[in-house]
């Protein structure tokens, strides 16, 4: 039973994928912002 519902999930997640926004956002400063300010990127 369990298989069964894991397979109707993954076919779910398959034809209609759940949004999730922190997969499309970046989160913190990129290479490009340490190459312009020459600090390191974990400055709180």
């Amino acid at each position: 039973m369990a298989l069964f519902v894991r397979c109707i999930a993954a076919l779910r997640e398959f034809i209609a994928p759940r949004y999730h926004p922190e997969r499309h956002y970046m989160r913190g400063p990129g290479p490009a912002c340490q190459k312009r300010g020459g600090g390191s990127a974990t400055a709180a």
